[in-house]
């Protein structure tokens, strides 16, 4: 069974800078793509980026290109989610998710598994 936990969530002014981890364990780590969704309250849980399993693809929404970046670490079994400049419209619960049959997909209902979530807050 997958494990996903997620940490570096927090509280940052408009402008400054978050990095998010997800380590997994359980089984193996380059076996799987992995996505970074968001969720604002009252809203979908939306793609933000994901990376294929070698780590040479990745996909960006929109409204974080240029300004989130994803990566991951096969020695480490992680996968990160840098970002900066970073806007109110961004407070959310972000999670991270792993999925083994598309490759690099942004649809929700292609992870298998997913992380408990955490908190990333904006202020302005």
């Amino acid at each position: 069974q997958v494990q996903l936990v997620e940490s570096g969530g927090g509280l940052v002014q408009a402008g400054g800078s978050l990095r998010l981890s997800c380590a997994l364990s359980g089984r193996t780590f380059v076996s799987y793509a992995m996505g970074w969704f968001r969720q604002a309250p009252g809203k979908e849980r939306d793609i933000v980026a994901a990376i294929n399993w070698s780590g040479d693809s990745t996909y960006y929404a929109d409204s974080v290109k240029g300004r989130f970046t994803i990566a991951r670490d096969g020695a480490e079994n992680t996968v990160y989610l840098e970002m900066t400049s970073l806007k109110p419209e961004d407070t959310a619960v972000y999670y991270c998710a792993a999925e083994s049959r598309v490759g690099l997909s942004r649809t929700v209902s292609d992870y298998d598994y997913w992380g408990q979530g955490t908190q990333v807050t904006v202020s302005s």
